[in-house]
C-alpha cells in the first residue's frame, strides 16, 4: 500500500516533526510505501492566486503546472495521513491552503447534472483512498477545546469522511494540552502513534 503522509509544521526540531517521523517509520516498518510530503520543506504556497480561483471549475484546466504534481501524489496513494498542530482551533494556514488549492473539482469531487446557472450535485471523487488518519497536537486542554467545539476534530470526522468517502471515518489521534505534558506523556503519545500506524 502507498501512504501519503502530509506534514504541516515549520520547525524541524518540534514535537510535531517527531510525530511525523514516527508515523513514517512505523508505516515503512509494516511494509507500506511512504510518500512523505513536508509542506514547509517543499515551500508549498498556501495562497490561492486570482487565476487559480477564476479557473477553479475549469476541469482539467485547473490543474496548473504548480498544482498537478501534488494532485498526482494524491491520486497515487491508497491511504493518507495528516500530521499537524492545531493553532487557534484550526489548521495551520499552509495545510488549509493545501486543501483549498489541491482538493479541486475533478480531483476531490465532481459536479454532475449541472447547468450554466447551477453547478450540480457534488460527488466525492477520491476513490483510490481507502483510509485516512489525522495525528495532531493541541495547546489547549480537552475541556477548553470542547467548549470551543473542537473544529479540527469535527472537520476530520465530517468533512474528511465525506470528502474521501472511505468506508470508515478517519482515525483521529490527538494530544491535548501538549505544553503541559510530562516527558513520559509525550513519549506515550509517540508510542501510541507508532502502534496505530503499524495497524493502519
Amino acid at each position: 500500500m502507498k501512504v501519503l503522509v502530509v506534514h504541516a509544521h515549520p520547525v524541524e526540531t518540534s514535537y510535531n516533526r517527531a510525530l511525523f517521523n514516527a508515523a513514517c517509520e512505523a508505516l515503512r516498518a509494516k511494509g507500506d510505501e511512504v510518500d512523505a510530503l513536508n509542506l514547509y520543506d517543499e515551500e508549498f504556497r498556501a495562497v490561492m492566486s486570482r487565476t487559480e480561483r477564476l479557473e477553479y471549475h475549469d476541469v482539467p484546466g485547473n490543474l496548473t503546472p504548480e498544482i498537478k504534481p501534488y494532485v498526482d501524489r494524491l491520486r497515487a496513494c491508497d491511504k493518507i495521513v495528516f500530521v499537524h498542530p492545531v493553532w487557534n482551533y484550526g489548521y495551520p494556514a499552509i495545510l488549509k491552503g493545501f486543501f483549498d488549492r489541491i482538493f479541486l473539482p475533478g480531483v476531490s469531487f465532481v459536479l454532475i447534472g449541472g447547468t450554466e446557472s447551477d453547478k450540480g450535485k457534488l460527488v466525492p471523487n477520491m476513490k483510490n483512498i481507502k483510509k485516512v488518519a489525522y495525528i495532531t497536537t493541541y495547546g489547549g486542554d480537552w475541556f477548553r477545546t470542547w467548549i470551543m467545539g473542537d473544529p479540527p476534530r469535527r472537520l476530520a470526522m465530517r468533512w474528511a469522511w465525506i470528502t474521501f468517502g472511505t468506508p470508515r471515518p478517519p482515525k483521529y489521534l490527538a494530544l491535548y494540552d501538549m505544553n503541559n505534558q510530562t516527558a513520559e506523556g509525550l513519549k506515550a503519545f509517540i508510542d501510541k502513534v507508532k502502534r496505530e500506524m503499524a495497524a493502519f
